[in-house]
């Protein structure tokens, strides 16, 4: 087994152009994948590779893959030894990838191949990061739609570094940016986060996002939730901070309060009703300390999973690539 490394492909023939594409359960739509990608590199260059990661799936996944493999040497395969999230599939495939332009996409075909002969054009022209913006998201339910609509808007409002709206993990990046991305060594990875954190001359171009060719989506609403708690915990300090002035608030207003109950006792005398409100005092600092302690938590427990120092990935076997 290996675990993740640092590449430099010092000594190793590269590529022009590498394709990244996280696997789990893809079995019923990877040969409709191949025959819709691999005409468009085959229009761009002769000198590509197609690294497929399966990230643990437990159906026919990488059978399907060694089969095409057989046919199309240029296909490679790196089988982790369990899943470790799509993330860490793709970050995986983006430390193997030794193209020259390196363009991470997903399997069930929401995001055109045929886009990539543009993003090329755009990387001729000096870009070393082109980005896919959706225009147009009507293939993705009105829910889906405004929650990622306000998650957009809350982290670019907080985050240190701001992401493109309407931009997902579809993009090519040179490879002087992929050598960046492998020197980020957290282990929580907010891909979305660190492909705008490293920078580099970058340019947009627009498509229409499709309906998925196969399958349902694997994203459903917890893992949305746990995705966005990531993305702005990994981006930014500001739920810490901002609880200083939270505190600031909560205890100028005391003060304010409890000088206005003295000055009632010096003219009114002690008045011995106030369950009601002293209950509501109570409930709301304890329900705010409660929720303060598990924003800390967030962030502990990203400490925790930093110093333990684990391998990022475990890969079981690689088929076509060094190990």
């Amino acid at each position: 087994m290996a675990a993740r490394r640092n590449r430099r492909n010092g000594g190793k023939k590269s590529v022009l152009l590498s394709t990244v594409v996280p696997m789990y359960n893809e079995e019923g739509g990877i040969d409709l994948f191949f025959e819709r990608l691999e005409p468009v590199l085959d229009k761009i260059t002769k000198d590509y590779e197609i690294i497929c990661i399966d990230d643990g799936s437990t159906d026919a996944t990488l059978d399907e893959l060694l089969e095409h493999r057989e046919r199309n040497p240029r296909i490679k395969i790196i089988n982790l030894s369990r899943n470790f999230g799509k993330d860490v599939a793709l970050s995986a495939g983006l430390d193997y990838a030794t193209g020259q332009a390196v363009v991470p996409l997903d399997a069930d075909l929401q995001d055109p191949p045929e886009l990539i002969a543009e993003m090329m054009d755009k990387w001729r022209e000096g870009y070393e990061v082109v980005y896919a913006r959706r225009s147009d998201r009507k293939s993705d339910s009105v829910s889906k739609r405004v929650t990622a609509g306000w998650f957009y808007r809350v982290h670019n409002a907080i985050a240190d570094v701001s992401i493109p709206d309407n931009v997902g993990d579809f993009r090519l990046i040179d490879q002087r940016v992929n050598i960046a991305l492998q020197n980020l060594p957290e282990r929580t990875r907010f891909m979305k986060g660190l492909f705008a954190w490293v920078g580099f001359k970058q340019a947009s171009v627009e498509y229409v996002r499709e309906s998925r060719a196969y399958g349902e989506t694997k994203w459903h609403f917890w893992k949305l939730w746990q995705f966005a708690l990531d993305g702005i915990t990994g981006s930014t300090t500001f739920p810490l901070r901002v609880w200083t002035y939270i505190g600031i608030l909560v205890s100028l207003t005391a003060f304010f309060v409890s000088t206005l109950l003295i000055v009632r006792v010096f003219i009114y005398g002690v008045d011995v009703p106030g369950y009601a409100s002293l209950m509501v005092a109570v409930l709301f600092l304890g329900g705010i300390n409660i929720l303060a302690t598990g924003i800390i938590g967030e962030y502990i427990g990203r400490i925790f999973t930093e110093v333990r120092h684990r391998p990022l990935y475990l890969v079981r076997d690689t088929y076509g690539l060094e190990k």
